[in-house]
């Protein structure tokens, strides 16, 4: 993999970041204006967000890692595979990103830049399902990269399309795009004032798979190269 410097990584995770929370943004604004089926609504909505994970993954993963997550970010950090430094600068990139594509979207679609969403999302159900968002999400990755790692862009895209679906909260699993969406007063809006309890369950959830993963994956590499190797 290219050894890409500081600045540009930066770069590509707030651009990563950028590009994906227009398309959240961008595709919810454009499927509330075409349907007021919220089922079909939300299928507009997750659609986009699958197919645009599979393509910054896979342009930006090289160059960064293409986090675009800041639970990502502190998982890496936390397996001493990303500096402190290194990954409290992902954090501020992909949080200024974030709301850089939400401005993105507004723009777009003719509306006020910035606009604090009055949707409510909060209470035990929705905390948990973006633990159990944020679980999937991270052991998907760790996962993707011991056994095939050129999968993991097709994964991750895949992995939260699903959960879009199966959780409660639409699976934001992401606190930088958590951030970004309480700026948005459309279908894929937030509270701010309901975004601790969702940054603290995707932390949570980020952080058990770590270690859940960290048990699961440890000691099989010796089965796996006598496989490879006969």
């Amino acid at each position: 993999m290219p050894n890409f410097d500081l600045p540009r990584r930066l770069a590509a995770e707030a651009l990563g970041t950028a590009l994906l929370v227009a398309t959240v943004v961008g595709s919810g604004i454009m499927a509330e204006s075409l349907t007021k089926d919220v089922a079909l609504a939300l299928l507009g909505n997750t659609l986009p967000t699958g197919a645009i994970l599979v393509v910054l993954i896979t342009i930006l993963g090289p160059i960064s890692g293409a986090h675009f997550n800041p639970v990502v970010s502190l998982v890496f950090a936390l397996r001493r595979e990303l500096a402190p430094r290194d990954a409290l600068l992902y954090v501020a990139a992909q949080v200024a990103g974030g709301i850089a594509g939400t401005v993105m979207a507004h723009a777009m679609f003719a509306l006020p830049l910035v606009d604090a969403s009055l949707k409510v999302r909060t209470g035990g159900a929705q905390w948990l399902a973006e633990a159990v968002a944020a679980f999937g999400l991270v052991a998907t990755i760790l996962a993707g990269i011991r056994f095939n790692r050129s999968a993991v862009p097709w994964l991750v895209g895949l992995y939260i399309t699903a959960a879009y679906w199966f959780t409660a909260s639409t699976s934001f699993a992401n606190p930088a795009v958590a951030i970004a969406r309480s700026m948005t007063n459309t279908f894929s809006g937030i509270r701010p004032a309901d975004l601790p309890g969702f940054i603290a369950a995707e932390t949570c959830g980020a952080i058990v798979a770590m270690i859940f993963m960290g048990w699961l994956l440890h000691g099989g590499g010796k089965a796996i190269t006598k496989e490879a190797h006969p």
